[in-house]
């Protein structure tokens, strides 16, 4: 997706609004109601707002308290569109203000609902449906990032050199397009229970996810997918016909885009090939629950290993400062990049992904000191915060979702409050999380309306809520 073009840096005008707003805000114990109208709400759940009564009644913090009464239930009031197709509760979520729906974000839009379906049924055919759109996503195109709802629509891609269908907003191939649907059933089934979901058309869909990567193993030649744009963005192109730089077959898989959905620089990229590994996992999880046949439950099973053996292989590298660290990007030749970029899945991301056990491995802990050091290109530090950033937006812009996830992967409180008062002071007075910010000023940031980058910070707020109260006075 080339989310440039809908970059929104606040004008001057509208920046003393915001500067009004905030101040108005700082003065007003209530704070100005900037959460979209009841009556316009998308969906409404009892459980979410029980959920939002509790925390702004028991924090001392009365502008955190504010900031997650907007933030958590951003997608639901703003993004998804439930219906019910063939009997089957069906869920499209746009990422805010951009009207298709990616894999990645829808899946980590809902993510933070799913304690609560229990105690909301509705909420739980919601996201049964978000799951249920996957599929048929899936099944339309397996290399595809972004989907229209009109599945007739054509993209303004059309021109792109890859096969696009209708229907397919972009066709951006990142492996944890294809891992997070996977993590939305698992977490599903786990949290409810229910196994309903895991019908003949995820079966065929998992089936069409374990063909494509194999087939981005390249083992046997370079596979169905390519990708060109005819662009002056660099990182909007794959290089060399389509394929990508030359790699060596290690048993990786190669994603021609990173979840940023900018361009590899090269192809095995490390953080997705750990999200593969745990999504083979969680795979075999589902797969004995829905009894498929021993050969595709064996099948997944060789895959996670060989994708397991390949990483502790290659993507562990030394430095001299550091000491052993995680590289973002191999090419099985030895030559490796070390950064870390905002978008998830990241090398900083890894414990809230895979597991906590990775966060106390060595190597981790020395790449998250230097990817939190100016040794990281995209670490960027000034007078409104620090953090990472990526290529996307460009240098000096700060992602609010890369302090969130550093705070979500810490277990340090001085670490959590820093990262918990540098977001509450990066919203610029719009009660909302942003893409990105400035260094330098909050008020020039990008993408007023990022329905992830909310969610996940309610994530954060409600896990310090429940684990770190005090962080909240």
């Amino acid at each position: 997706m080339n989310r440039k073009k809908f970059i929104q840096q606040t004008s001057l005008a509208a920046t003393g609004i915001l500067l009004n707003n905030y101040s108005f805000a700082k003065r007003n114990p209530d704070f100005p109601l900037v959460r979209i109208a009841e009556s316009q709400r998308k969906f409404k759940s009892p459980a979410v707002e029980k959920l939002i009564a509790d925390v702004k009644k028991n924090i001392g913090n009365k502008e955190l308290g504010w900031l997650f009464e907007n933030c958590f239930p951003n997608t639901l009031d703003t993004t998804v569109d439930f219906e019910m197709i063939n009997g089957k509760p069906d869920t499209f979520v746009i990422t805010g203000d951009i009207d298709a729906m990616w894999l990645r974000d829808s899946t980590a839009q809902v993510w933070p609902y799913l304690p609560l379906m229990k105690e909301d049924k509705n909420l739980q055919e919601l996201i049964k449906g978000v799951i249920n759109r996957q599929v048929k996503c899936i099944l339309k195109d397996p290399y595809a990032n972004a989907f229209y709802k009109d599945e007739n629509k054509i993209s303004e891609w059309k021109d792109d050199k890859t096969i696009m269908k209708p229907g397919v907003h972009e066709r951006k191939w990142e492996i944890d397009s294809l891992c997070y649907p996977i993590r939305l059933a698992h977490g599903y089934v786990k949290a409810t229970g229910d196994s309903s979901i895991l019908d003949n058309d995820w079966k065929q869909a998992m089936q069409l996810v374990i063909k494509t990567f194999k087939e981005q193993q390249r083992l046997g030649n370079d596979g169905p997918y390519k990708f060109e744009r005819t662009t002056s963005w660099a990182t909007d192109g794959v290089p060399l016909g389509g394929y990508g730089y030359p790699t060596k077959k290690i048993g990786l898989i190669h994603s021609m885009f990173r979840p940023s959905d900018d361009a590899t620089l090269y192809p095995f990229l490390v953080p997705s090939n750990f999200f593969a590994l745990k999504a083979t996992e969680h795979l075999s999880d589902l797969f004995s629950t829905a009894g498929v046949s021993k050969e595709l439950n064996d099948s997944v099973y060789q895959l996670g290993k060989t994708i397991s053996a390949a990483l502790d292989k290659n993507a562990i590298v030394r430095t001299e400062r550091f000491g052993n660290v995680i590289a973002y990007e191999i090419n099985g030749f030895g030559s490796y990049n070390i950064m870390d970029d905002a978008n998830v899945p990241s090398i900083i991301s890894l414990p809230y992904l895979i597991g906590d056990h990775i966060g106390k491995k060595e190597e981790y802990i020395n790449t998250r000191k230097l990817l939190l050091s100016d040794n990281n290109p995209f670490f960027f530090k000034g007078k409104a915060g620090e953090g990472i950033g990526g290529p996307h937006v460009g240098m000096d812009y700060i992602w609010p979702m890369s302090i969130t996830m550093r705070g979500l992967t810490s277990n340090d409180d001085k670490e959590i409050k820093y990262c918990l008062d540098m977001l509450q002071k990066s919203h610029a007075g719009t009660g909302f999380m942003h893409e990105a910010f400035h260094k330098d000023d909050v008020t020039k940031f990008t993408r007023k309306w990022f329905a992830w980058a909310n969610t996940l910070f309610g994530e954060f707020i409600w896990k310090v809520y429940r684990e770190r109260k005090h962080l909240l006075h």
